[in-house]
């Protein structure tokens, strides 16, 4: 009797706790579709008036004369991303193969905490650098030496600083896929005759592909949708931007800069919400697509 009491109890519990993670999966399934069906009932507005497709690629912004043209700030965001996952991008994978498979283990234990301080540091403080040192480097310098008269906000200095601001992120996930790939594999490589090099080219990089893109993936993710620093920098000028060195103007700094004050304004306030619903997407479309270059890369693996 005592045992069967036992095994209930112990049943009761499992139920109970099994329950519980069933509750907190929906939760993490439905959030998502939550919020974009929120953000485009919020879009609705806007529309109903104008087709998606005017809208995207449309070029003028004229809020006042009731003209949304988001192509501006999406090529805006595009170029942003894009230049900050270049200068990102060999930065953290040479790093991640150096701390890994070259320096010694003190070196990463040192350079852990460095890295951890850095993807700490607000988002603000990042800005107020680029204002201090980015932007006048373009302006007085790089500018000038390409024989451009710019003020120095333009999307270089966006990429610069939003590139700082990912590398913690996206080496952190490169060190633990490198990490992760098993020792047997390197000791194999080695003993046939192959350097180091040629072990991290033909064999880790091969091993490790489907970390790598998933860490490139989300941090062109994490970039896409970075606001305060990039806003503070990028110049915020709505034209299509032809060169690094012109300002710009992306979709988080669009929102950012103009939701508070415009949310009286029916149409605006949708086309801000239809700014939010474009950047969800696009965010989502890179993850779906790294995803599906993950599981390419499993199966070639």
């Amino acid at each position: 009797m005592r045992k069967m009491q036992v095994r209930l109890s112990r049943a009761m519990r499992n139920n109970i706790h099994g329950f519980w993670m069933v509750i907190c999966l929906a939760l993490v399934i439905i959030l998502p579709v939550t919020m974009a069906a929120g953000l485009y009932w919020k879009s609705s507005v806007l529309l109903h008036e104008n087709s998606l497709l005017s809208l995207v690629f449309s070029k003028e912004w004229k809020p006042i004369s009731g003209q949304f043209g988001f192509y501006p700030f999406i090529i805006s965001s595009v170029w942003v991303t894009m230049a900050a996952l270049l200068f990102a991008a060999p930065i953290c994978l040479l790093t991640s193969i150096h701390l890994t498979q070259y320096a010694k283990r003190w070196v990463l234990k040192v350079m852990h905490p460095v890295i951890d301080i850095l993807a700490g540091i607000p988002s603000v403080i990042f800005g107020l650098w680029g204002i201090l040192v980015v932007v006048p480097f373009i302006g007085n310098y790089l500018g000038p030496w390409l024989g451009k008269q710019v003020s120095g906000y333009s999307i270089l200095a966006g990429a610069i600083v939003l590139a700082i601001m990912i590398i913690p992120f996206v080496l952190n996930i490169l060190i633990e896929v490198f990490k992760n790939i098993p020792d047997e594999l390197t000791e194999a490589s080695l003993s046939v005759g192959a350097t180091r090099w040629q072990t991290v080219k033909f064999v880790l990089l091969k091993k490790g592909m489907p970390g790598i893109v998933a860490a490139f993936g989300l941090g062109m993710s994490r970039a896409f949708g970075e606001t305060i620093a990039v806003l503070m920098v990028v110049g915020n000028v709505t034209r299509i931007p032809t060169g690094l060195i012109q300002p710009g103007y992306p979709l988080p700094a669009l929102i950012a800069n103009n939701y508070g004050e415009m949310m009286s304004i029916p149409l605006y306030d949708s086309a801000l919400m239809l700014s939010a619903l474009i950047l969800f997407v696009v965010v989502l479309i890179f993850n779906l697509i790294s995803r599906y270059i993950i599981i390419q890369c499993d199966e070639k693996c």
